[in-house]
């Protein structure tokens, strides 16, 4: 999720993605298919899985036809001679299927395990090139389940579902060709019994498997509210809100709850019909053999050898309501993960991107830039209505206006966070839409008001900001952002911070991210606030030692305390969308009435801290 702060002016347009799914009904075989170009590459391995898994089925359906020979033969003539060899068959059957089942999941279990680590680079890989602005909008639990849970529900389908369907619908078929040629008015009942199953099938497929995207959401909606709860634990404690969060987490959680007892009601009736229905025929069928065995048209060899075949069949045929279940719950989580590899990545390097040409000035110029969020409602303006600003080779501009003026979000525009919806940003010549992204941003650093730090050493998150560096070039990093305190942490650069850096005060974290800034001696700084979480002590250091930096470097700065204007060569004033002013910080506080009320009233807010 973006960090920067005005990028919050995003604040009140809601987290919640769009869910065309949810409750909409797209067939699963349609959903599933598009699996196939990170599936194509384990097809051969899962094809012989699925014979391996179907030979062992018939092994199965094999043992009442050598029964059949069993009691018709030796015990009918009471030849126990003729015994040895079906029973050697049926030890060979046996033994025969333990190791086609064997091999089947040797099989399928490797390829499966290689295609979800595919897709979870693939969407990994995918969200690191998708813009701001599409996780300005999708949750950090939605996204986790679509990279996490829901791939594992797809390996699963693929490594016995998918297999399993095949499977069991072959053995059926081939079974059902073996009951008719044993008996067909027997095997013909059997038949008959399809009919209402695959009528059952399809009525209750379309009502589970929008169950079953409702369920997966709420998953991902109740992963949010963990991770947001576990960020902001201090917070919810400091107001006393955790029962709070507690009430909403299992009001949540009841809802989760109630549409997967709606889901587990779909396929017990599925389930309860699937069973009645073959216990029916196997009545019936059991009935009429009976009756021909008594009228001497069918031996009670074959009788038994039907009914061993019959029964053979009921796995293949009580496992259609559970297949179909995990077929749908795959197909699920195929259209949740394609929802977000289908989100456009909108912030691209050119075909062809510029090189620059030695030397590198670091001249930046606004023309009329022009920019407004993807979904802000047409009757509402531009954040930003025109902005035109030079800022020269090696020169600070300080950034100044009221809290909502768009200050950030401009930051934002600088390094391509987002791009411009109007006019032009233009670095030494260039607009900076031409270049290759990763080179635009190797040339652009920026540090933001809110420090995000990862859970990795010290050494790992300075070096974000240039990953040649060496360690004396950390070390340097760290003393121009004053963050002389590594020296005293237990592992010195190695000690690892925690999660989001919490394990570190504020002005800490601040330090850190603004020496992961300037390490790069970068040719453009961004700087949003980077001095507002230090103390005035500290922050007379850094500023002192950011003047160095800002010498040989052209920076924007995005200023809300007089101390850190003092820095900049120029103020520009930020109001109304535009560029209302700019001059010296004296020139301006002679000349602006509103600059000078506003650097005032933060300044008297500054002094009573």
């Amino acid at each position: 999720m973006s960090q920067t702060t005005e990028a919050s002016v995003i604040t009140d347009r809601g987290t919640t993605p769009p869910r065309p799914g949810v409750d909409a009904h797209v067939p699963a075989v349609a959903s599933l298919r598009r699996l196939l170009p990170f599936v194509r590459p384990a097809l051969p391995a899962l094809i012989l899985s699925a014979v391996a898994a179907l030979a062992a089925t018939l092994c199965a359906v094999a043992f009442p036809l050598v029964i059949q020979q069993v009691i018709d033969g030796p015990i009918t003539q009471q030849n126990l001679a003729g015994l040895w060899v079906p029973g050697a068959a049926l030890l060979a059957l046996g033994v025969l299927e333990a190791l086609l089942f064997w091999a089947r999941r040797m099989l399928s279990a490797r390829p499966t395990m290689r295609v979800e680590a595919r897709m979870r680079a693939a969407i990994y890989d995918h969200l690191q090139r998708l813009p701001v602005a599409f996780h300005d909008r999708w949750p950090t639990g939605q996204l986790m389940s679509r990279a996490v849970s829901d791939l594992a529900t797809i390996r699963r389908f693929l490594g016995f579902g998918l297999v399993f369907l095949f499977v069991n619908l072959a053995t059926f078929g081939v079974g059902l060709v073996v009951l008719l040629m044993l008996s067909w008015q027997l095997g013909l009942i059997i038949a008959v019994m399809a009919v209402p199953l695959v009528a059952l099938c399809f009525r209750y497929e379309s009502r589970y498997q929008v169950l079953a995207r409702r369920s997966q959401d709420q998953v991902g909606d109740l992963a949010s509210m963990v991770e947001e709860s576990v960020l902001g634990i201090r917070i919810l404690k400091a107001f006393g809100r955790s029962s709070h969060y507690s009430r909403r987490f299992a009001a949540s959680a009841r809802g989760l709850r109630a549409t997967e007892l709606t889901k587990a009601a779909v396929v017990a009736r599925l389930w309860g019909s699937v069973i009645v229905i073959p216990e029916i025929a196997f009545g019936l069928t059991l009935f009429f053999g009976i009756v021909q065995v008594a009228g001497g048209s069918m031996s009670a060899g074959t009788l038994v050898a039907f009914f061993g075949v019959a029964l053979s069949l009921r796995w293949p045929i009580d496992s259609i309501g559970w297949l179909l279940a995990m077929t749908n719950d795959a197909a699920s989580a195929t259209e949740r993960y394609f929802e977000v590899m289908n989100s456009p990545v909108t912030i691209t390097s050119p075909a062809r991107p510029v090189r620059p040409m030695a030397p590198r000035r670091g001249h930046l110029r606004f023309e009329a830039v022009r920019f407004r969020f993807a979904d802000t409602p047409a009757d509402r303006g531009d954040l930003l209505r025109g902005i035109d600003l030079d800022v020269r080779p090696g020169e600070t501009i300080a950034l100044v206006g009221a809290t909502g003026s768009g200050k950030t979000t401009l930051t934002a525009l600088v390094n391509r966070l987002y791009d411009v919806t109007g006019g032009r940003i233009v670095l030494d010549g260039t607009d900076i839409r031409e270049f290759d992204l990763a080179q635009l941003r190797r040339r652009i650093a920026v540090a933001f008001e809110e420090p995000t730090l990862f859970s990795a050493s010290v050494r790992e998150n300075v070096l974000l900001g240039w990953p040649d560096g060496t360690d004396d070039d950390v070390w340097a990093a760290l003393q121009l952002a004053q963050a002389d305190f590594v020296a005293g942490l237990p592992w010195g650069l190695d000690t690892r911070i925690g999660e989001q850096g919490l394990s570190l005060s504020g002005g800490q974290r601040q330090r850190l991210a603004l020496a992961r800034a300037v390490i790069g001696r970068p040719e453009v700084l961004v700087l949003d606030d980077p001095l507002s979480a230090l103390d005035i002590h500290t922050e007379s250091r850094v500023e002192q030692a950011l003047r160095s930096v800002l010498t040989g470097t052209t920076a924007l700065v995005v200023a809300h305390r007089a101390s850190t204007v003092l820095l900049a060569d120029r103020v520009a004033l930020l109001a109304g969308g535009r560029i209302s002013a700019v001059g010296t910080h004296a020139e301006m506080l002679a000349s602006n009435p509103d600059y000078r009320d506003l650097l005032t009233s933060r300044t008297e807010v500054s002094d009573a801290r």
